[in-house]
């Protein structure tokens, strides 16, 4: 949602600002910006965009000017995006209004980027757990990739142990009841910025944790071909059940007469 620090969070990650970058209380990114690898730093706006043959953005060409508009990307030298791009979302606010007011349908951008995505990073800010109509809509499209998701509890440090420790336990229920599943993924815990620590208790937790995330992500690049051989697989698997369905479908219709009266009961039943 808007104010958890994701731009801050991401210029955390790859030591330096990006072009466009801005960071305050209030709902200050109204776009998506990926973020990629560069000699000098630049910007590419979105229509430009998904006609750069090194770049895989060419299939957001559907969602049309309205999306476009608000699409760029930021170049910059920084070493981490070597060998990945990240994508930094609009915050997600409340209420009807927000959703018409953007002019695209952000659920479905976003499932877009999920389903071409090695991680996904769910952010929340410890003061403000509440999970508005249009972040749940977005949560409930990443159903089918639950196993990407991650969960980042930021600004921890203006939370003292117990606090903190029933933040997380409110947040790993909110999220269990989303996907409806026995276990969430990984939470990381931290408050990831530049700036000294409001309480210095969570020292020790936040750098594992930290170096975790890290860890993850410099693993991502190796994990890549595993991740796409195993999404040909699931399409092989739907394409089998699709056609033998089919199949048996086929063998159902008459050879002679009435094919349109066996047709329709088929598809009713």
């Amino acid at each position: 949602q808007y104010s958890t620090g994701k731009t801050t969070f991401i210029r955390h990650l790859i030591g330096m600002d990006y072009p466009e970058i801005h960071i305050g209380p209030e709902p200050t990114t109204d776009r998506f910006i990926a973020v990629v690898y560069g000699d000098e730093k630049k910007t590419i706006k979105g229509n430009a965009l998904t006609g750069v043959n090194d770049l895989p953005f060419s299939g957001l060409s559907t969602f049309g000017s309205s999306f476009l508009n608000k699409f760029s990307a930021a170049v910059v030298p920084a070493p981490l995006l070597n060998h990945m791009n990240i994508i930094d979302t609009p915050g997600v606010l409340s209420g009807e209004k927000q959703r018409t007011a953007r002019g695209y349908d952000f659920a479905h951008v976003s499932r877009w980027f999920a389903e071409r995505s090695d991680l996904i990073l769910l952010m929340f800010d410890c003061s403000k757990l509440d999970i508005s109509d249009e972040f749940k809509l977005v949560i409930e499209e990443l159903q089918p990739h639950e196993d990407k998701v991650h969960c980042v509890l930021n600004k921890a440090d203006q939370l003292d142990t117990e606090s903190l420790m029933r933040v997380y336990g409110a947040l790993l229920w909110s999220m269990g009841r989303i996907f409806k599943g026995a276990e969430v993924s990984r939470i990381y815990v931290g408050s990831f910025q530049d700036e000294q620590l409001l309480r210095d208790e969570h020292v020790q937790l936040f750098n594992k944790d930290e170096q975790v995330l890290k860890s993850h992500l410099a693993e991502l690049p190796k994990a890549c071909s595993m991740r796409k051989v195993n999404e040909i697989v699931k399409r092989i698997r739907l394409c089998v059940v699709h056609l033998c369905v089919l199949g048996h479908l086929r063998s159902r219709m008459p050879y002679f007469w009435g094919a349109n009266h066996v047709q329709t009961v088929l598809i009713d039943k």
